[in-house]
């Protein structure tokens, strides 16, 4: 009997999961990326505790621990470095690790797929028929794993459109070989965040996410960051001084949320399906939480409807959630103008236990 087939529109952290998954359940997958060759756009990603759990169903967790630079979370500081909240010392584990190794990670995971780079796909038909440059090709399963501008969420819901969130982020990672540095402390200031990770023994990743108009470019970026960033703490103010290079990218959102992931033999998955603001630091992880979920519930030989029903059960709820939980937070901490002092004030009386259980549930998840 001919294998089932299964085509994923993507090849990046959501794709290549799905890609390890299906293949360990027993279909014959291949993978569209547009780009001409494989190649995370970003700097660094916590991947925190469910997304080691969702790594260790394709047999990756391992290889991205050995990749990347373990971490714990030390809380929230105020921009002038003074501490809002202090995370206990035995706060969820994370691994922070550059996108293109965790890439590569996934990419060993999912030997066995056709990957196809250069491949731009114009049309999804619900039905499992998908178009890229002279070809048309059908398979038993689409996947579309394509980001936040997805072609395949356009091809089956092109009612909802994208919205900018009024924020973008600068992304760099650093030269450090000062080795330790082994917690990561968010850093809040008005309408702006600031965060630094440690994704290796000599590196440094850092991001800055700032309220700006949509589609503003600066002459010199980097320049820009440093400007923005002057008067925070001294640390901040040096890591991003110490920066060679910079890239920013605008953070967009659906306008209004999808009724349902799946339509016909098509499934979205990652930012695809559930866009979300970066304020958790959940895209990555509930990208491939999507992708194992996926494989685990549609395994070749089932009933494809009823396997999407199961998956969409899993999914929708908790997805929807941490896009929810995203925006809180981001009304609370970054996206804040006014009411910093009353906001501050809350913090430094909360029990710092209580955030944590309600972080880690969040990040309980197998």
């Amino acid at each position: 009997m001919a294998q089932h087939q299964a085509i994923v529109i993507g090849g990046g952290i959501a794709g290549l999961t799905a890609a390890a998954a299906l293949l360990r359940s027993g279909w014959r997958v291949k993978v569209l990326e547009s780009a001409p060759e494989l190649g995370e756009v970003g700097a660094g990603l916590a991947v925190t505790a469910n997304g080691l759990n969702a790594l260790a169903a394709i047999d990756a967790a391992e290889a991205v621990e050995r990749a990347g630079f373990a971490v714990q979370p030390a809380g929230t500081r105020r921009a002038d470095g003074k501490w809002l909240l202090k995370a206990p010392e035995s706060g969820s584990r994370m691994v922070g690790i550059h996108r293109r190794r965790l890439q590569q990670v996934l990419l060993d995971a999912a030997a066995g797929a056709d990957v196809v780079t250069g491949a731009r796909v114009t049309a999804v038909e619900p039905d499992g028929v998908v178009s890229w440059g002279r070809y048309t090709e059908s398979a038993d399963l689409v996947v579309g794993a394509d980001g936040i501008r997805s072609a395949t969420r356009q091809s089956l819901f092109p009612a909802h459109e994208l919205a900018y969130s009024g924020f973008s982020s600068w992304r760099a990672v650093v030269p450090d070989a000062g080795g330790g540095a082994d917690r990561f402390a968010m850093v809040w200031g008005r309408r702006a965040e600031y965060g630094e990770l440690r994704i290796s023994a000599d590196e440094v990743y850092w991001y800055a996410y700032v309220a700006l108009p949509a589609a503003h470019r600066f002459p010199d970026e980097l320049q820009a960051a440093r400007d923005r960033f002057a008067g925070w703490a001294p640390d901040v103010q040096a890591r991003i001084a110490a920066t060679q290079q910079v890239i920013r990218h605008d953070v967009w959102v659906l306008r209004r949320r999808l009724p349902y992931y799946s339509r016909g033999r098509t499934v979205l998955i990652g930012d695809a399906a559930h866009p979300m603001l970066p304020t958790l630091g959940q895209g990555a992880n509930s990208a491939l939480e999507d992708g194992v979920t996926l494989g685990r519930l549609l395994p070749a030989d089932c009933d494809l409807a009823a396997g999407l029903q199961r998956y969409e059960a899993a999914r929708y709820r908790r997805t929807q959630l941490l896009v929810r939980r995203s925006a809180q937070m981001a009304r609370f901490g970054a996206h804040l103008g006014r009411g910093l002092t009353l906001r501050d004030s809350l913090l430094r009386i909360a029990p710092a236990g209580a955030a944590q259980r309600s972080g880690n549930a969040l990040l309980d998840w197998r």
